[in-house]
């Protein structure tokens, strides 16, 4: 059996807003909504550059739940853009937290982190040099025991 894609799905509180911050501070273009008759969206897809991101609203009765915008983040989304500090500044302009500043990582990315209104967690950054995987290994060896 083969996989054929991998798509990030997430649970927001409110998907009406997270699909129009999604729009306005990454640029996702909505691709369709499922709504139910009382107005939960149960499901939503959005394409940042052509990926698709899918939410929904939560779903307490099958243990769905949104994360804690205050609380820890267990995973975080990647996004590879032309521009990370234009693009960490639009959604910081539009409502998320900024954790990390861009900088220039040993990865070979200028990468910054923010944490969007809806409490999920954005690594975003735009390449800034080609890195081998051992080359990387070096650096970060360096990084984590400076000796």
């Amino acid at each position: 059996m083969a996989v054929h894609e991998l798509f990030a799905y997430i649970c927001v509180d409110d998907a009406e807003k997270a699909i129009a911050f999604y729009r306005d501070a990454f640029g996702a273009t909505e691709l369709f909504r499922l709504v139910e008759p009382g107005g939960r969206i149960g499901h939503a897809e959005v394409s940042l550059g052509g990926s698709t991101l899918m939410l929904s609203e939560e779903y307490p009765e099958i243990g769905v739940r949104r994360p804690d915008p205050d609380g820890p983040n267990n995973v975080t989304i990647h996004i590879h853009v032309d521009d990370a500090d234009e693009l960490v500044e639009r959604a910081v302009a539009h409502g998320a937290t900024l954790l990390m500043a861009p900088k220039d990582m040993f990865y070979g990315e200028r990468s910054g982190v923010v944490r969007d209104p809806f409490g999920h967690r954005w690594n975003i950054g735009h390449s800034i040099e080609e890195v081998t995987p051992e080359e990387m290994q070096r650096r970060y060896e360096k990084i984590v025991d400076p000796c």
